[in-house]
């Protein structure tokens, strides 16, 4: 494990809630920033294993008290609003720039052969398809728009069966004037490219098909130059174990999506 990385979790945590006059209860022998950053831990180095990553942060000493893990859970999830809160606040600082990368992943939340006996979710919603793995699958779908550097700005999770169209709007609302959004094939929409000038002057810039007109030489440079980089910020999240996620409840998966995201975002900072 990464010292640097725990500690920085930990500090960016505690200063959000700090600076929102969030406190912990008096009597909590761990504060709440403290069971974030075992969130964070979890998702980094124990594939979001909560009780794994607990347990050795305690053996560690970088936990203040002892904690059960039916205790830590309780207290994980009164507070799992604040790990989107924090990373919407590191979204709206990595907003700077003129290059973004967009693109999206599987979230199953089971297989597909079992996907009828599924509580979580039911409905054709949310059968997807993964072009790159070409492979079918049941769950959710990750949106995210990034830094070239990996550091995540916007996302949504919206159900596997929806075009990676839907939320490409509410994605690319919040970038500056001027900025250029480097995508696959599956965000082409003329329409889409020109409502998204018109309202934010953010270019939508995807791979064009084959039957498609190219962009001008400068953009096609740039979209083969950073469109690398989101197959390395991919990676780091499967690493993660987002593509196995195990959780009871759909608030449960949002967590631990928002802790990957977040230990993205703390692996990725110079």
């Amino acid at each position: 494990m990464n010292d640097h990385l725990i500690i920085t979790s930990y500090v960016i945590i505690d200063d959000v809630m700090r600076s929102l006059n969030h406190r912990s209860h008096p009597l909590a022998k761990i504060s709440d920033a403290e069971v974030l950053t075992v969130a964070v831990v979890a998702a980094r180095y124990f594939r979001n294993n909560h009780e794994r990553a607990l347990w050795v942060l305690t053996e560690l000493g970088y936990l203040s008290e002892r904690l059960s893990t039916s205790r830590f859970n309780r207290r994980l999830h009164a507070v799992a609003d604040w790990l989107a809160l924090t990373l919407e606040t590191l979204g709206e600082l990595f907003a700077r720039g003129t290059a973004f990368i967009i693109d999206s992943m599987p979230l199953p939340v089971c297989r597909r052969a079992r996907a009828r006996r599924n509580r979580k979710v039911r409905g054709r919603d949310y059968c997807g398809y993964c072009a790159a793995k070409r492979e079918k699958f049941f769950g959710f779908r990750l949106h995210l728009v990034c830094t070239p550097e990996g550091l995540p700005v916007s996302f949504a999770i919206v159900a596997g069966g929806y075009h990676d169209l839907t939320p490409l709007h509410e994605l690319t609302f919040a970038l500056p004037d001027g900025a250029r959004v480097f995508g696959d094939k599956g965000y082409n929409s003329a329409p889409d490219e020109a409502t998204i000038f018109d309202e934010t002057g953010v270019r939508v810039i995807p791979v064009r098909r084959k039957n498609m007109a190219r962009h001008d030489w400068a953009d096609e440079f740039d979209l083969k130059r950073y469109r690398k980089g989101i197959e390395t910020v991919n990676s780091q999240l499967e690493k993660m174990g987002t593509q196995q996620l195990h959780a009871r409840t759909n608030t449960g998966f949002e967590m631990k999506v928002h802790a990957s995201l977040f230990a993205l975002a703390c692996s990725n900072i110079n």
